[in-house]
């Protein structure tokens, strides 16, 4: 009897040893795997070039966001944050020299490129600590074109005279306060346009575009997201796959718009001194009209074609997943 109870006493405390080395051990992960998220490595890059207004900012980078601003002055000025979860200087200063800047000034134009060297990374360590984020905050002058093209983050401009051309592989878009024309593709990420002057031209294959207040033509293209135009004061051309339209015409366009959707419904809000010819078709709802039109023949509820406000124009709507609104504005 009192050797069962040595052993039983033996046995507990094996068990407990293993029990509190199981917790040691599992606070020492624990631990491990929270200094690697939470460590941080940072570095930032500044650089500056005297040019004249009438040039272009050309950008290229592999990683990175980019913010764009037109400021008074002659100068562009670029400042490069680099951003990077480690535990290890060492490992960190590694890493980030496989992120390879280069600028180059040529006259009135500068130049921008990030290359970003992928080999030798990899596994856990990879997946958890090789996070790095990079933003561009570039200064240019207000009169100043730019190309923009980044395969891995957003883009943005603001406060802008000049011609925008920007692609990104990654994120979204955003344009405010832009004279000049704009070309936007993106392939993951929703499309903001405010206050242009000028033509736009943007597409999204998985966002919305919302624009407002453009005085020139847009077309705007996106397979995976609803659009809705303000205020446009020329030609309009709009489609979309996965989402509803909404048009606010605000002058007379020149020229015939088009708006079609697969997936959901268009609402055109139109001023009484702007006059279309419509044509309107849905195949999955019904057709509204607040203005009084002239029909001959039989009335169908899904096809409309009239003119409006004493004609003008084209304006062709098309949806097979919704109902077609023309409203006053």
């Amino acid at each position: 009897m009192d050797i069962d109870i040595i052993r039983q006493e033996e046995i507990m405390r094996s068990f407990q040893k293993t029990k509190s080395l199981n917790i040691l051990l599992t606070g020492l992960f624990i631990l491990f795997m929270a200094g690697i998220v939470s460590g941080k490595s940072d570095n930032t890059i500044t650089k500056s070039f005297r040019v004249e207004e009438g040039g272009k900012l050309n950008l290229n980078t592999d990683i990175g966001s980019v913010e764009v601003f037109g400021t008074k002055g002659s100068r562009v000025e670029v400042e490069v944050i680099q951003k990077l979860r480690t535990t290890s200087s060492r490992r960190a200063s590694a890493l980030l020299r496989r992120f390879e800047l280069d600028f180059d000034h040529r006259g009135a134009d500068v130049y921008i490129t990030g290359d970003y060297r992928k080999e030798g990374l990899g596994g856990l360590w990879n997946s958890i600590s090789n996070r790095l984020q990079v933003k561009f905050i570039i200064h240019v002058p207000v009169e100043y074109d730019v190309d923009l093209r980044t395969a891995g983050g957003s883009i943005s401009v603001e406060d802008l005279d000049g011609e925008i051309v920007s692609k990104t592989s990654g994120g979204s878009l955003s344009f405010v306060d832009i004279e000049g024309p704009i070309y936007g593709r993106t392939s993951g990420g929703g499309i903001r346009i405010g206050d242009v002057i000028g033509d736009v031209d943007v597409h999204t294959s998985g966002g919305s575009i919302r624009a407002s207040y453009i005085d020139g033509d847009v077309k705007a293209d996106t397979s995976g997201g609803g659009i809705t135009i303000e205020e446009v004061k020329g030609t309009l051309n709009a489609h979309t796959s996965g989402g509803s339209v909404k048009a606010y015409f605000a002058k007379q366009p020149k020229y015939d718009c088009k708006v079609t959707t697969s997936g959901g419904s268009i609402t055109a809000y139109i001023d009484e001194d702007i006059g279309f010819f419509v044509d309107a078709h849905t195949s999955g709802g019904s057709i509204y009209n607040d203005f009084p039109v002239m029909i001959s023949g039989r009335i169908d509820k899904k096809s409309l074609k009239a003119d409006i406000n004493g004609g003008g124009p084209e304006l062709y709507l098309r949806t097979s997943g919704g109902s077609i609104h023309i409203r006053r504005k």
